[in-house]
């Protein structure tokens, strides 16, 4: 008899944690959002940029699962900030009913925050609808960020202040072209890549580029078993999960965890948005 009753305490206080977990991973964790505060140590970086901020939003995935208002009270978040500089690194949609949900996502960035200085994006592969090879639906999305004066950087680069920031269309879409974005890179000049998916950082495609690449697309598999890390991420390289990842060529890549999710479930891995510092490197900064 004893056994039996401690068997159904046991039972019972692990359907009771199952509950709660299964609560917490649903309603609570997915919406708590972690501003993460980096220093982004830069090359060159011309003094007038020294301190500035740069704030980087991943992977919103404005469809059937995300919470628009809590993406829109997020973004007011983001803007009563006032960063100098934000950058989008991708993922804007996630298919409902297998189309772009275009006036979700033009309601939600009706109040997107927008940098001083500048803001960017990229697009990710879910931007490039169906099987991620839509190109007109990438072209689309495009268009309506535009009209919210939002540039958007398609394997070409732009320079703020003398930062000359690099943006790769996405690994998995159609126009996937490094080479041409980083044809112009020049070793002497401060500069920054955003590339929507961190399986880009092995390619052999950088023309010798050394310094920082902000990437999401992981989530950082969004559910993170504790001392053991994430059982399903979305990338060939399985150490590109979140957060900084020094790797070959003197770069350092930078993967965020994201604002929306893919499932509507997150243990572990809350959403994220990260405000960087951007600094002027030292001559013996070690990376």
């Amino acid at each position: 008899m004893k056994n039996k009753r401690k068997l159904k305490h046991i039972t019972l206080y692990l359907l009771i944690m199952g509950t709660l977990i299964g609560f917490y991973s649903w309603k609570i964790e997915p919406h708590w959002v972690k501003y993460e505060q980096i220093d982004l140590p830069i090359k060159h970086l011309p003094e007038v940029l020294n301190g500035k901020s740069l704030v980087q939003i991943s992977d919103i995935h404005i469809g059937n699962y995300v919470d628009k208002d809590f993406i829109k009270r997020t973004f007011r978040e983001i803007a009563a900030l006032k960063p100098d500089i934000i950058v989008y690194t991708g993922d804007f949609v996630r298919l409902v009913n297998h189309k772009i949900p275009l006036a979700e996502l033009d309601e939600v960035m009706r109040v997107a925050p927008k940098g001083k200085l500048q803001t960017l994006a990229i697009l990710g592969n879910h931007d490039y609808g169906t099987n991620f090879r839509d190109s007109a639906a990438a072209d689309s999305i495009v268009s309506l960020l535009k009209g919210y004066n939002i540039s958007v950087l398609r394997n070409e680069s732009v320079t703020i202040h003398g930062l000359r920031i690099f943006g790769i269309d996405d690994l998995w879409g159609t126009n996937f072209n490094p080479t041409k974005a980083m044809k112009e890179y020049n070793q002497s000049q401060a500069s920054l890549v955003l590339c929507h998916n961190p399986d880009a950082a092995d390619l052999n495609v950088w023309n010798g580029y050394t310094g920082w690449i902000l990437a999401g697309h992981t989530h950082a598999g969004q559910i993170r078993i504790p001392f053991w890390g994430s059982p399903i991420i979305p990338v060939r390289n399985k150490k590109y999960d979140q957060g900084i990842k020094k790797i070959s060529g003197n770069r350092i890549l930078y993967i965020n965890r994201g604002l929306g999710h893919s499932i509507p479930i997150r243990f572990n891995a809350r959403p994220e948005v990260t405000i960087f510092t951007l600094k002027k490197e030292s001559q013996n900064e070690i990376h």
